[in-house]
């Protein structure tokens, strides 16, 4: 399994880049490759896709797009092949704001990814796609509260919406409550 490799790109194509490393030629299939250009050195990140009588390399600039990635490629009927041109014209938070609000016209636009699949896709994701480090929450003083309510299985939109309310001066048990009953409202 490979995690990444470093190296020259050596030539371009219409979805695939060839990497140098070490005197042997990767072809790693990206979303853009015009986003790279020959003879500077790159990381890429590789997610290595294997079936029976196949062995492809699929590369994405950063973790996070890698991350995405294999999420999307865990719904049903969106294979690699599919999932990867979304990153051509799409962005990472593009994609997800899509999937959390529901945005089926956005994902239709996305090559081979039809209304029914876009569906699949908002149906499989959303609620999955927000990171638990999201900076729009104030973590220094509500740590120990958004714990507690991600442990309760709240979402974490909806601990967005009812921080602001909560005074920091209370302790955790109450903060607690107080959270609990502006989810209600």
């Amino acid at each position: 399994m490979f995690s990444y490799i470093k190296g020259k790109i050596s030539s371009l194509g219409t979805n695939y880049i060839v990497i140098d490393n070490n005197g042997i030629g990767y072809l790693i299939f990206v979303g853009n490759p015009y986003l790279y250009q020959i003879d500077k050195e790159y990381v890429i990140y590789l997610y290595n896709h294997i079936r029976e009588e196949e062995f492809s390399l699929y590369g994405f600039q950063n973790m996070e797009e890698k991350e995405l990635f294999l999420k999307l490629i865990n719904v049903k009927g969106l294979g690699p092949k599919m999932a990867l041109p979304m990153f051509a014209t799409g962005s990472v938070e593009g994609i997800k704001d899509a999937i959390e609000r529901e945005n089926i016209l956005y994902l239709t636009k996305f090559p081979k990814i039809g209304e029914k699949l876009a569906r699949q896709v908002i149906l499989d994701l959303k609620g999955k796609l927000v990171s638990k480090n999201s900076s729009s929450i104030p973590n220094s003083d509500f740590e120990e509260l958004i714990s507690v309510l991600e442990s309760l299985g709240y979402k974490t939109s909806d601990i967005k919406r009812v921080i602001p309310n909560i005074s920091s001066s209370l302790k955790v048990e109450e903060q607690v409550k107080e959270a609990l009953k502006l989810m209600l409202k």
